[in-house]
C-alpha cells in the first residue's frame, strides 16, 4: 500500500483521531497567523524596518500599522473565492495542500521582509493560503528577552514560525482520505462507501450508515459542479435550484462572521499588548499577559464543545453576546475610571485585565466556534465547501475591517471604544433571534427544509422544517405500509398455491 492509502491500515478510532489532529494543525495555523502580529507590532526593530514609528518602538502611523495587519485578510478573500472551487474540483485534501503551499511561501516572505511594501505583498500571499493564537504570544514573550527586545530575531522568528504547520500539512496531509461527499460527487461511489464505513462503523449501525450513504449519493447526483462564477451568482441570489434560497444562506454566513469580528475580538487578539499598555503595565508584563490572555481561549473552546450541542447554536450566540456586552461595559468603565483618577491606575489595572480574560473566555466558548460552525451546516452537501467559503469571506472582510479601524479607533476615542463594541454586542442578540436558524441535531440533508420558505424569519423556517419532516415521516410510513401489504399478499398467494397443489 502507498503513502496515500495509510488511512486504510488504521482503525476507525485511529482514523478519526488523525483527522482531528490535522484539523487542529489547520486551526493552529489560522489562529497563529491572527495572533502573530500582536507580538510583531511590539518589536521596535520591526516598527523601524517597515517605517511605522520611532526607534524605541513607539508607533506614530497607526493607519499604516493597521493596513499591514489587515491586508492579510484581502488575501484571505481571494483564497475564499478559489478555495471552494478547488476543493470541489481537486478534492478537500488537494485543496488543503495548495493552501499550505501558499502559506509556506507567504510565511517565508514575511520573515524575510525588508520594507513595508515587501511585507504587504507577503501578507497577501499568506492570506490566500489561510482558510495557535496562544503560541504566537508566548513566543513573543520569550523572544522579548533577546537583546532587551531590540533584535531582528524577535519579529522575524515569529513570522518564520508560521511555516512549520504549513510544512506539516504539505508533508503529511495526503495520508488522509478525501471526504465521502467529494468522492461521491466525482463518481467514486465505492471509495465513498469505504471511507464512510471506516469513519462511522464504531459509532453507527450498518443500516444507519447505508441510509446516510444513499442520501449522499442522491445529493451528489442532483448537484452541479461549483465554480467561482457560481460563488458570485449565489451572492446576488441567482444560484442554485429554485426555492433553495442559497443567496440568503450566503449572506447569513457573511454577516455572522462580520458580527463576530465586531464583538471586539480583533481588538483583544491583535492589539492586546497595546490595550495592556493602556492599563499601565510594563512591556515585559504586557507580553506575558498577552500570552495568558490568548491561552485562555483554549479553555473557552473546551467549554464550547460541551455546550454547543446541549443548548444549540442560537442560544450560544445570544448568550455570548450578552456576556461580551457586560464584560466590555465593565472594561470600558474601569479604563475610564483609571483615566480620571490616574493616581489609582495601578489599582484599576487588575480589574481591566480580568475583563480582557473574561472576554476571551466568553468569546471562545460561544462566537469563536459557532460562527465557523454554522456556515458548514446550512448549505447543501454539494455546496459545503462554497458555503464555508462565504463564512471565511465574511471573516476576512470583518477582521480586515476591524484590524484596520482598531488602532485608529482606540487612538481617537480611547477606552470609549469598549462602549461602542458593547452596544454592538447588544444589537447582535435580536438579529440572531430573528434571522438565524437552529441546526443542532439536524442532518445536512434536512437543513434544506429550513430554507424552503422565502420568509427570512426564524419561526417561519422552523414551521417549514416541521411540515417537511412530518410529510417525510408520513411518506415513509406509507411506503412501509405498501411493502407490508405487498408482503402479506405474496404470502397469502403462496399459501393458496400450496393448498391448490395439495
Amino acid at each position: 500500500m502507498g503513502y496515500a492509502t495509510v488511512w486504510r491500515r488504521l482503525s476507525p478510532r485511529q482514523l478519526n483521531v488523525m483527522i482531528q489532529a490535522f484539523s487542529l494543525v489547520c486551526i493552529f495555523f489560522e489562529g497563529y497567523d491572527q495572533g502573530v502580529m500582536g507580538g510583531v507590532n511590539s518589536s521596535p526593530r520591526y516598527v523601524t524596518e517597515v517605517g511605522i514609528g520611532a526607534p524605541d518602538g513607539t508607533v506614530t502611523d497607526t493607519t499604516h500599522q493597521g493596513g499591514i495587519v489587515s491586508i492579510y485578510y484581502l488575501g484571505c478573500i481571494f483564497g475564499c473565492f478559489g478555495g471552494g472551487w478547488l476543493a470541489d474540483r481537486l478534492g478537500r485534501i488537494n485543496g488543503l495542500l495548495i493552501g499550505a503551499l501558499f502559506a509556506l511561501v507567504g510565511g517565508a516572505l514575511q520573515a524575510a521582509a525588508q520594507s513595508s511594501d515587501f511585507m504587504l505583498v507577503a501578507r497577501v500571499v499568506t492570506g490566500v493560503g489561510t482558510g495557535g493564537i496562544s503560541v504566537a504570544y508566548w513566543l513573543s514573550f520569550g523572544l522579548a528577552f533577546i537583546n532587551h527586545g531590540y533584535s531582528d530575531v524577535r519579529w522575524r522568528f515569529l513570522l518564520a514560525f508560521q511555516c512549520i504547520p504549513a510544512l506539516i500539512l504539505l508533508l503529511f496531509i495526503k495520508m488522509l482520505p478525501d471526504s465521502p461527499r467529494f468522492l461521491a460527487s466525482v463518481g467514486r461511489y465505492d471509495e465513498a462507501r469505504e471511507v464512510l464505513n471506516k469513519i462511522r462503523c464504531d459509532r453507527a449501525g450498518q443500516a444507519e450508515i447505508d441510509l446516510e450513504y444513499k442520501d449522499i449519493i442522491a445529493t451528489a447526483q442532483e448537484g452541479n459542479p461549483s465554480s467561482p462564477l457560481q460563488f458570485a451568482k449565489i451572492l446576488v441570489g441567482k444560484g442554485g435550484k429554485p426555492g433553495a434560497n442559497l443567496g440568503r444562506r450566503a449572506w447569513l454566513c457573511v454577516w455572522l462572521q462580520i458580527m463576530a469580528s465586531w464583538t471586539g475580538i480583533t481588538a483583544v487578539t491583535a492589539y492586546s499588548p497595546v490595550l495592556l499598555s493602556q492599563a499601565g503595565y510594563s512591556e515585559l508584563t504586557q507580553n506575558g499577559l498577552a500570552g495568558g490572555l490568548n491561552t485562555i481561549g483554549i479553555v473557552g473552546t473546551i467549554i464550547s464543545a460541551q455546550i454547543v450541542d446541549q443548548i444549540g447554536r442560537r442560544k450560544c450566540l445570544m448568550l455570548g453576546s450578552v456576556i461580551l456586552f457586560l464584560v466590555e461595559l465593565v472594561a470600558g468603565s474601569v479604563y475610564e475610571a483609571s483615566l480620571h483618577q490616574p493616581d489609582k491606575a495601578d489599582q484599576f489595572a487588575p480589574a481591566a485585565v480580568a475583563m480582557l480574560f473574561l472576554f476571551n473566555l466568553g468569546y471562545a466558548a460561544t462566537w469563536g466556534t459557532v460562527a465557523f460552525l454554522i456556515p458548514t451546516e446550512i448549505f447543501p452537501s454539494d455546496l459545503r465547501a462554497q458555503g464555508n467559503g462565504f463564512g471565511i469571506t465574511g471573516w476576512a472582510v470583518g477582521v480586515g475591517m476591524t484590524t484596520l479601524v482598531n488602532p485608529i479607533m482606540f487612538g481617537s476615542i480611547g477606552s470609549r471604544s469598549y462602549f461602542l463594541l458593547a452596544g454592538l454586542n447588544l444589537l447582535w442578540v435580536p438579529i440572531i433571534y430573528l434571522f438565524y436558524p437552529e441546526t443542532r441535531n439536524r442532518t445536512l440533508e434536512s437543513i434544506d427544509y429550513l430554507f424552503s420558505v422565502s420568509s427570512p424569519f426564524y419561526w417561519d423556517m422552523e414551521r417549514a422544517y416541521r411540515l417537511c419532516m412530518d410529510t417525510k415521516v408520513e411518506n415513509c410510513i406509507d411506503e412501509q405500509a405498501i411493502k407490508s401489504s405487498a408482503h402479506d399478499e405474496a404470502q397469502q398467494e403462496f399459501h393458496e398455491t400450496i393448498q391448490i397443489g395439495v
